[in-house]
């Protein structure tokens, strides 16, 4: 295939920030930590993150990802990802006499601290998210008997409440924050005593790219968006570049999946990366537009971002061994769970 003749008025806007949010990096690196300080394997509960490239150099690494806790054998480690658990799970890891790893996000974990706080002052929890997210999953978890999910406006006019004045809406942190606020805004309608989260609940770093696709999408022809499609955060960049003004928008996993007749016509290409995808992508597809003229990369800044998170405090504890104690107590007290 080849390559097309440079131009100068073919140019790539580049958004600012993209890629790795603050909840990710600690994750991945969690994972990382672990590996080094215990050996392999350490286990991960579901994708650590919702990305293929970080899940395949992690079980390189000596990572193993499995869909349930049952599957770890006892007296390993297991780490619960990014997204959060519900308590459930934290059990099922005690029954099994897991060691375990907490990544979830802190702002993950800031909306699980809301919905018990309403739930224990008996309120009815609107959950926005969508039906299956491992976030909300885990989530609805900490207060079943409290918590329904609204998966956007459209799912509005079939909730019902116990009492009217003592309704609470939280949110998936990865949402569209334009989608969220329209379902907000229909429940208020519904619902006028509705009570808002004390803090947004959507993620600084999910409201930051946003913001960034905002502003390139009303100047490009097509927008390129760098996410698993898994990912709530990087769809619903898709999503925003097509509503800012972009002619089109496609979600890829890497270079080599971008359709070259997607330039036709083209002249300039936004793009971007979701909140779990490392920087490698981004320039491996930079690189691939270079080679068809697209070379001039300008920055479309939106927001600066400085937050980091200390790393889960388990890490500082001998997990191997706590590990074997908990078989050991197992072999003493009789089967699990007697």
């Amino acid at each position: 295939m080849g390559c097309m003749t440079a131009s100068p008025g073919r140019r790539v806007l580049l958004a600012a920030p993209r890629g790795y949010c603050a909840g990710v990096d600690r994750a991945v690196i969690a994972v990382e930590k672990a590996l080094e300080q215990y050996g392999a394997p350490v286990y991960v509960r579901h994708e650590i993150v919702h990305n293929k490239y970080v899940v395949q150099t992690l079980e390189k690494k000596g990572a193993i990802f499995v869909e349930r806790t049952e599957e770890v054998p006892p007296g390993n480690i297991v780490m619960f990802s990014a997204h959060g658990v519900a308590p459930t799970v934290h059990e099922e890891a005690r029954q099994g006499r897991l060691a375990t790893i907490d990544a979830t996000c802190p702002l993950v974990t800031k909306v699980h601290k809301e919905a018990i706080r309403y739930a224990d002052e008996d309120y009815d929890i609107l959950l926005i998210g969508h039906e299956g997210h491992e976030e909300v999953i885990g989530t609805s978890g900490e207060a079943p008997d409290h918590i329904q999910l609204v998966d956007g406006p459209g799912d509005v006019e079939k909730v019902e409440v116990r009492d009217p004045s003592k309704v609470v809406w939280l949110s998936q942190t990865t949402l569209s924050v334009d989608e969220t606020m329209e379902t907000v805004d229909a429940l208020k309608t519904k619902f006028p005593g509705l009570v808002s989260p004390p803090s947004d609940d959507i993620c600084y770093a999910t409201q930051n790219r946003q913001l960034a696709v905002k502003q390139m999408g009303a100047e490009a022809d097509l927008v390129i968006v760098v996410g698993s499609r898994n990912s709530s955060n990087s769809k619903r960049l898709v999503e925003v570049a097509k509503l800012a003004g972009a002619r089109e928008a496609y979600l890829v996993d890497f270079a080599s999946e971008i359709d070259e007749a997607w330039l036709e016509g083209v002249t300039t290409v936004g793009v971007t990366s979701g909140a779990s995808v490392p920087e490698v992508l981004v320039e491996e597809v930079l690189a691939w537009l270079a080679e068809r003229g697209f070379e001039d990369v300008e920055i479309v800044k939106a927001a600066e971002e400085s937050i980091t998170f200390s790393l889960p405090k388990e890490l500082r504890r001998d997990l191997r061994e706590e590990a074997a104690a908990l078989v050991a107590e197992r072999g003493a007290a009789g089967p699990a769970g007697a």
